[in-house]
């Protein structure tokens, strides 16, 4: 058996995940329509084919210890001038795909490995394209926003034709917290946030 590129993410759900696509496609990023839009727990990953069983194994035994999480993006960033990428910015959420992403890569699993960089959850939406293009991305989208509650993550694997595919979802074992109640004589705040159950 050979060996296959794999990667696991959070994918950003509809209708904010085909609109960054398309975003990314506009800004002339040749990538954008292989990458389903996501935050990312695993970069790439080059693993041989036969270990699939035992990372399957791992992933579900990953998210049978995890729960339900809000997340929320905002706003534009960069990497430049360290690497060529603009992203939409993480601004909920971020410590919860920090904590998966240590999970997935434990020592002694198998998609044990290390970093570049270190861990810094984001939505890329333009990546290796002419700077003018780099930074109309980040000028236009500086007022995205967006937020659902997270109930899973997924295995993609990269084929041939550099399109990643999704080989399976991993749904978290415990949903989200239910809406907040108030001690005894304390006001509802009408506009606490809360976690949705999945």
């Amino acid at each position: 058996m050979g060996t296959v590129t794999l990667g696991v993410s959070i994918a950003v759900p509809e209708p904010y995940g085909s609109l960054l696509q398309q975003q990314r496609a506009g800004f002339g990023d040749p990538a954008a329509h292989g990458i389903p839009t996501h935050v990312t727990l695993l970069p790439p990953t080059e693993v041989d084919e036969d270990r699939l069983p035992e990372i399957r194994a791992h992933l579900a035994r990953v998210a049978a210890g995890g729960r339900a999480f809000p997340m929320r993006l905002a706003g534009t960033g960069t990497f430049r001038p360290l690497s060529p990428v603009v992203f939409v910015k993480v601004v909920e959420g971020g410590a919860e795909c920090a904590g998966l992403q240590e999970r997935i890569r434990d020592a002694d699993g198998p998609l044990a490995r290390d970093l570049p960089f270190p861990y810094h959850p984001h939505v890329t939406v333009a990546h290796g394209i002419p700077d003018e293009a780099m930074d109309r991305a980040y000028e236009e989208l500086a007022g995205f926003a967006a937020e659902w509650t997270v109930c899973s993550f997924a295995l993609y694997e990269q084929g041939a034709d550099a399109v990643w595919r999704k080989l399976h979802t991993y749904d978290f074992a415990r949903g989200g917290a239910g809406p907040t109640v108030p001690a005894q004589g304390s006001p509802v705040d009408e506009h606490a946030t809360t976690t949705p159950s999945c």
